[in-house]
């Protein structure tokens, strides 16, 4: 089945980068010239999505913005002969189809999710995280849905043993290549509890069923939805798989990996 559909969900407040986000989404802060969502949405793209749904929270509709026709800046651009910019910013709304559903409350990423259930409806989908900007010839979320039949995959990267409690950790079953059959998720274990050394990075391939497995999931000591939670109670009647994800992975939601990232990006 083509999966035509990606969620984006880009509702958090990013506070690391306060005072800079008080105003401007972090999504919007750019990588040379284009903003990390747009990236994203270019890899969606590039991976055969035709609909972006993008979950936000009040205070991100210039995202909204940033992705809708602006016929005041072509018309100067076009009067002035700017026409390299007018290339740049002329195919951004045409990029796909764009729906914008709001998470009233940050009850956790897989709230988020399950905020798009309405405009994804009963096909398998895309979901994109706005921090992991993956650098490859092949695009990431291609990668994944290269593999996808029938039942959902996540993407995953082998990180040093001693950040596992920053990461969603699987414990791998069988492997073929780079996919393997997840057995089970452990959110953020310390080292020595770590089931493998492949943490989970933003990027999703979900079947439908995801929807139910988010209400079924029990929500965390703070109140939030994880969707790690969902695809352990998926796991229970359907398999759940990974893919290690070949490229160069950037942390966009660190000041960090901001700046990594515009320093690789910058040589192409």
């Amino acid at each position: 089945m083509k999966i035509k559909k990606a969620v984006l969900p880009v509702a958090g407040m990013g506070t690391r980068f306060l005072p800079a986000s008080k105003v401007v989404p972090k999504e919007l802060f750019p990588i040379v010239d284009k903003p990390v969502i747009q990236y994203l949405v270019e890899e969606a793209v590039l991976s055969g999505i035709e609909e972006i749904i993008f979950v936000i929270s009040k205070g991100k509709e210039l995202i909204k913005k940033h992705f809708s026709y602006h016929p005041e800046l072509e018309a100067i651009l076009k009067d002035r002969g700017k026409h390299v910019l007018l290339d740049k910013i002329n195919p951004i709304h045409k990029l796909a189809s764009f729906k914008y559903v709001y998470q009233k409350e940050p009850l956790g990423d897989g709230h988020a999710v399950l905020m798009a259930e309405k405009a994804v409806g009963n096909e398998p989908f895309l979901v994109l995280f706005g921090d992991d900007i993956v650098k490859s010839d092949v695009p990431a979320a291609k990668q994944l849905i290269d593999h996808f039949e029938g039942e959902s995959i996540l993407a995953v990267e082998r990180i040093p043993k001693e950040k596992t409690m920053l990461y969603g950790i699987i414990k791998p079953g069988k492997k073929t290549g780079r996919l393997y059959e997840v057995m089970d998720m452990v959110e953020k274990p310390e080292p020595k509890e770590a089931p493998s050394n492949l943490g989970i990075i933003g990027k999703y391939v979900c079947t439908p069923e995801i929807f139910s497995a988010l209400k079924k999931a029990p929500a965390g000591k703070d109140g939030e939805i994880r969707l790690i939670d969902g695809f352990n109670v998926l796991k229970q009647n359907q398999k759940v798989w990974a893919v290690e994800i070949e490229g160069e992975r950037f942390d966009t939601g660190r000041p960090e990996g901001l700046v990594d990232a515009s320093r690789a990006f910058l040589k192409d």
